[in-house]
């Protein structure tokens, strides 16, 4: 029995064979939805009661349901009706491309179509398209693939079906501070050397603390050239991280040095830190060298 405040996402991904929903359905993938292609239609109100009475938080779960399940197919008007009946959110995306693409497609990959018997491709589409067309009516997002790199469609899902948080959750961003004397860190996709900041191991009174003291985050952030440098670097994340997500980039490693990583490099990465997190991204911060002498 499914509970009755069992908030899920659900995506049901369909349209014609070839247009590209392997892809998509790699896409939810990667987004973090449980993901299950050539579902029976029938099976959809089983799978959400088994997802809603587990001890585990599955509440993102996209579907790919088409012809390849045969007769089956035609109960997903059925289940989408109990869905509605049952207060579950859903919504559809179709997939469709042009027949003279999806020709060359089934010609380059050698699947067979699923309703292609005799050998006639072009027929074959021409009757899946009559089967699929009052499932598209229904549809929330239509996507025409024709001309669409797998960059693009995915971009076109972000853009139609993705909240703003979900497409901030798609990128694990981890800031590391670190002295230039020990090396750069592996694993970092942007460097970003603040040397040029005024130093405040020269101070005595600051040497032998951190960029985690007050005394120092005031002796760095209290600069005119500190505050220029933080708002054209912000300007430049904001810029960058958006740009990352929709490229598929799941991972983003930024460095941040000085000479010794203990007092310059620290105090601009937890303000980048506390930046981002405002944002809403995910972010985790590592001192890699704060407590070297």
């Amino acid at each position: 029995m499914i509970k009755e405040k069992y908030k899920i996402k659900l995506i049901i991904i369909t349209g014609l064979s070839g247009a590209g929903k392997s892809e998509a359905l790699k896409y939810f993938e990667d987004a973090g939805y449980y993901c299950i292609d050539n579902l029976p239609a029938q099976l959809i109100l089983n799978l959400i009661d088994v997802f809603s009475n587990s001890s585990k938080k599955i509440d993102k779960i996209a579907l790919a349901i088409d012809l390849r399940s045969g007769y089956f197919f035609d109960d997903i008007y059925k289940s989408l009706e109990k869905l509605k009946e049952l207060g579950i959110n859903y919504k559809i995306l179709f997939l469709e491309c042009s027949k003279s693409v999806l020709i060359k497609r089934f010609s380059l990959t050698r699947r067979k179509h699923p309703l292609v018997e005799d050998g006639n491709l072009d027929l074959g589409i021409e009757k899946e398209i009559e089967k699929m067309h009052n499932l598209r009516e229904i549809s929330d997002v239509i996507l025409d693939t024709t001309l669409l790199t797998p960059k693009e469609l995915r971009i076109a899902i972000t853009d139609n079906l993705m909240s703003e948080s979900e497409k901030k959750s798609q990128i694990q961003i981890n800031i590391i501070s670190f002295g230039y004397k020990y090396g750069i860190p592996q694993n970092v996709d942007i460097i970003m050397d603040v040397r040029f900041l005024p130093n405040p191991f020269y101070d005595e009174n600051l040497r032998d603390l951190s960029g985690e003291d007050k005394e120092v985050i005031h002796y760095v952030l209290n600069r005119d050239e500190t505050k220029e440098f933080l708002m054209i670097f912000e300007k430049l994340l904001d810029f960058l991280i958006p740009n990352y997500i929709e490229e598929g980039k799941s991972y983003l490693g930024i460095g941040i040095g000085c000479t010794g990583g203990r007092h310059r490099s620290v105090v601009i990465s937890e303000r980048i830190y506390e930046y981002l997190r405002a944002r809403r991204y995910i972010v985790k911060l590592i001192h890699r060298d704060i407590s070297k002498s």
